[in-house]
C-alpha cells in the first residue's frame, strides 16, 4: 500500500529520544513506530529494542492487537543474559497486571507475577555490581500479590477417584 521512508542513521539518537517521550506521554504506538524505523536502519540497536519492548508492554490490556508474544519475540535480540531475564520479567509482570485489569481470575494473574519473580531472580543472579533493578521489580511483584486479596494461587483440586479404572480407593 505505502512504501515506508527510511530515516538517516544520523537521526537515530534524536528518534530514540522522541520514542521515549512518546512512551512518557502514554502514546506507545508512536514510540513503537519510531523504534521500527530505527530498527530498519540498525537492526541490533539495543535502545530501540528495549524501547520497543516497553512500548509493546505499555499496550497490554489497552490494545487487543498486541499480545505477550509480540514482546517476547524481541528478547532474543537482546544479547545480554541479564537483560533477557530482566525484560522477560517485565513482560510477565505487565501481562499479569493487564490480566487483572481485564478481570481474569486472580490466580491467573498470580501465575504471571510468580513467573516474573522467577525471571527477576535469574536477572538478579546475573546483574552487574550495584544494579538492583531486578530486586526492585521482584519486591514490587511481591507487594502487589500481598496487597490484593484476589491475587492468590489457584485452589488445589480436591483428589477425586472418579474416572479411575481400578477399584482401589485413593489414600486420604
Amino acid at each position: 500500500m505505502f512504501e515506508l521512508k527510511l530515516i538517516s542513521a544520523e537521526s537515530i539518537p534524536a528518534a530514540l529520544s522522541k520514542a521515549e517521550r512518546y512512551r512518557l506521554l502514554n502514546e506507545p504506538r508512536e514510540a513503537e513506530s519510531i523504534c521500527e524505523d530505527v530498527l530498519r536502519i540498525d537492526s541490533q540497536n539495543r535502545d530501540a529494542i528495549v524501547t520497543m519492548l516497553l512500548a509493546l508492554t505499555d499496550q497490554f490490556g489497552h490494545d487487543w492487537d498486541v499480545d505477550i508474544g509480540d514482546a517476547r519475540e524481541l528478547l532474543p535480540r537482546l544479547h545480554d543474559g541479564y537483560e533477557q531475564a530482566y525484560y522477560a520479567g517485565v513482560i510477565c509482570e505487565r501481562w499479569g497486571k493487564a490480566q487483572l485489569a481485564r478481570g481474569v481470575p486472580g490466580y491467573a494473574a498470580y501465575d504471571w507475577f510468580r513467573q516474573a519473580m522467577g525471571w527477576y531472580e535469574k536477572a538478579e543472579s546475573l546483574s552487574p555490581e550495584g544494579n538492583d533493578d531486578a530486586v526492585l521489580r521482584w519486591n514490587a511483584c511481591a507487594r502487589t500479590i500481598m496487597r490484593r486479596e484476589r491475587i492468590e494461587p489457584a485452589p488445589a483440586e480436591p483428589l477425586d477417584d472418579s474416572g479411575l479404572v481400578d477399584d482401589v480407593p485413593l489414600l486420604k
